[in-house]
């Protein structure tokens, strides 16, 4: 059974499908789309509420031929009043994909150890490899220009900085998305927020030990990035951190004179909700290089890729 939990559960060449998939998929959209989920419905479990997430998988869903079935953490007990595992086993007698926002990242593993049906890792605590997917798309729809129209091989040997708390889901995510890729990845933040040991442990296992590289001066991270790129600095779960986070990571505000230490031609990214005035600054949410909202209308693009190619891949 295939599954989308992490980065690297796919392939290199399952990474490149997915990518061309999107692109296409992109181009003829409201023309015409393979219903490659006809007759399918796909539940979403979404103990963490979302914007762009429920509302581009159900699109995404439904284009694709398919019924999309939301359940959030007060229609189902998800790990309480049932356990994980009969939660799987009942759900792929139902249903025929499972797209899962979480805390826990052991939950998803759990739903995908336990079902028959493929689960997609829609954000846990530790990972969001739809957003990661996404971004790189976004970046590889401008690069790729300057290679025959490769997607992927417009990625390899671009610099990414990451700005902030660099050790939170979308960092490691990024890290790990960025090593399979062939980029690199330098992070910039304080000391206290630096990835984990556990987490290091982790990606040395997927074979990327030692994969980043980490700096408490902002400066240095960006220079020559190609992609900068900061989240939140309050995750959702976080909010009793708020006053301590916010005074901590004011130095890792991303200010228009910190993104100009970057390349010329590079882009801000952002996944979505800013704060303007915390993470970034509003003039750096408006610069012509920032290109957030293309970031969010891609998330539809590429969940759609990442479904279709789940849907059609043989199941033991």
């Amino acid at each position: 059974m295939k599954h989308f939990l992490k980065e690297t559960d796919f392939k290199l060449h399952e990474v490149a499908e997915v990518m061309a998939l999107a692109r296409d998929l992109k181009a003829k959209r409201g023309r015409h789309t393979p219903p490659v989920l006809a007759g399918q419905t796909w539940a979403m479990i979404f103990s963490k509420s979302s914007t762009r997430t429920r509302v581009s998988f159900e699109v995404g869903i439904h284009e694709l031929g398919g019924n999309p079935l939301f359940l959030n953490r007060n229609d189902i007990q998800l790990g309480r009043g049932e356990s994980i595992e009969d939660t799987a086993r009942v759900l792929s007698r139902f249903v025929h994909g499972l797209i899962v926002r979480t805390f826990d990242h052991s939950d998803v593993e759990r739903l995908a150890a336990a079902g028959t049906v493929p689960v997609i890792n829609a954000l846990t605590d530790f990972l969001h490899p739809c957003q990661i997917y996404t971004d790189a798309f976004t970046v590889a729809e401008r690069w790729s220009k300057t290679t025959g129209g490769d997607l992927l091989a417009s990625l390899r040997g671009r610099k990414i900085a990451f700005i902030g708390d660099t050790a939170c889901n979308m960092a490691y995510s990024w890290i790990l998305g960025a090593n399979l890729f062939g980029m690199k990845v330098s992070l910039g933040g304080p000391e206290a927020f630096r990835p984990t040991p556990e987490f290091d442990a982790f990606l040395a296992q997927q074979g990327f030990a030692g994969g980043y590289e980490f700096t408490s001066d902002p400066v240095a991270a960006v220079r020559e990035a190609d992609i900068v790129y900061t989240d939140v600095w309050v995750s959702m779960g976080k909010e009793e951190e708020s006053r301590e986070r916010l005074r901590i990571m004011a130095p890792f505000q991303v200010t228009s004179d910190l993104f100009a230490k970057a390349k010329p031609d590079a882009y801000f990214l952002h996944c979505l909700p800013a704060h303007p005035g915390e993470e970034v600054t509003q003039a750096v949410l408006d610069n012509p290089r920032s290109i957030i909202f293309d970031q969010a209308e891609n998330r539809l693009h590429v969940q759609k890729a990442i479904m279709a190619v789940l849907a059609q891949t043989p199941r033991n």
